[in-house]
């Protein structure tokens, strides 16, 4: 829907707007949790009724090659990757745009609640107005040739707005859902689908006093801050009461990778969970440039309000961030993405934290 009232807002603006519908994904297709003829056919609807052209394209090979393969080399590593934001840099920001000049075009339009700005020839990339709709955490690895060929209409909107005009004008996918789950796989049961490529060895789950409690089906399968599908029950103390926190809910707190061990605490704050400071590789800066050390914001985590913190130049490949007041699971694999104000300068991939 987002895309769709991105074209239609283009052609109110008189722009010349070609549909491209994009099939990233080929292993069992025709399942119930990723079916792209279906897709195709609500895109092709949706062509029709704003009266443009759309053109089917196929990126499984680039998808499988870039994005795919970088995704399951960090779960067997034990991080938790974001494939949106590998998706964005490499498919739809770079092969589909590759594309798009291909074909002739002047710019490619995208449904993402961000912004371009451009100010003494520099491209910025904003968070989009919409505080609950912000996309800008998985935009952040954009570069500066990209921006300058993207257009985000719906940033300037909230989503309750991009409803009412997809209404409005009569679009057939109006009351459609959002798309969540894995970036153009779908959503799907997670570990049944994981456990097709990467191999997995169950071990035991300890507590932070290393009783055992359980058994894990596999390392890469769990996340920091996990707390559904543990299968584990409280711990009770000898002597202690009914009710004396022997009931309260686990979460994964760490990954022994050595020893197969996944390490698990109970309570949200437990200080396990709790990390001051973090290190972030394989960085990305939209300027082209990281920014100088200093005061920022940061999120480690997509839905996360931004948070006060001190940059830490640590050379070309990387830096340090350290944060105010502690962040809660802050997760290896995941991106640590910077901001000053609401101009998102970029991040990096999180390794270590303390």
């Amino acid at each position: 829907m987002d895309s769709a009232v991105t074209a239609h807002l283009l052609k109110q603006q008189g722009h010349e707007v070609v549909g491209i519908f994009m099939k990233n994904w080929e292993d069992d297709d025709d399942s119930e949790y990723c079916s792209s003829n279906i897709d195709f056919v609500d895109a092709a609807a949706v062509a029709d009724v704003l009266g443009i052209e759309i053109e089917h394209v196929n990126f499984a090979a680039e998808y499988k090659d870039r994005v795919f393969a970088e995704f399951l080399r960090e779960y067997q590593a034990g991080r938790t990757p974001n494939p949106d934001v590998l998706c964005n840099a490499e498919i739809k920001f770079k092969a589909f745009l590759d594309h798009a000049m291909r074909l002739g075009a002047e710019k490619i339009a995208t449904g993402h609640y961000a912004r371009v700005r451009e100010r003494e020839g520099r491209f910025e990339l904003l968070k989009g107005l919409d505080p609950s709709k912000d996309q800008s955490y998985f935009l952040h690895r954009l570069t500066q040739q990209q921006l300058s060929k993207t257009l985000f209409p719906v940033g300037e909107l909230h989503k309750t707005e991009v409803r009412r005009i997809a209404e409005e004008i009569g679009l057939p996918n109006a009351k459609k859902k959002d798309s969540t789950g894995i970036c153009f796989i779908g959503e799907r049961p997670f570990r049944e689908f994981l456990n097709r490529y990467i191999a997995h060895a169950p071990g035991a789950i300890q507590d932070d006093r290393g009783r055992t409690l359980g058994q894990h089906q596999g390392l890469s399968f769990y996340t920091l801050g996990q707390r559904q599908g543990l299968g584990i029950g409280g711990v009770k103390e000898k002597g202690a009461q009914r009710g004396q926190g022997e009931h309260e809910p686990w979460f994964v707190a760490r990954k022994d990778l050595d020893r197969n061990v996944l390490r698990v605490v109970q309570g949200h704050d437990h200080p396990w969970l709790l990390s001051q400071q973090l290190e972030a590789a394989d960085t990305s800066w939209t300027a082209g440039t990281p920014p100088p050390p200093g005061r920022y914001a940061a999120k480690t985590r997509y839905r996360q309000a931004d948070t006060a913190c001190l940059l830490s130049a640590g050379g070309d490949e990387g830096f340090a961030l350290d944060f105010d007041e502690p962040q809660w699971a802050v997760t290896p694999g995941q991106s640590a993405v910077l901001y000053d104000g609401e101009i998102c300068l970029g991040g990096g991939v999180i390794g270590s934290k303390a």
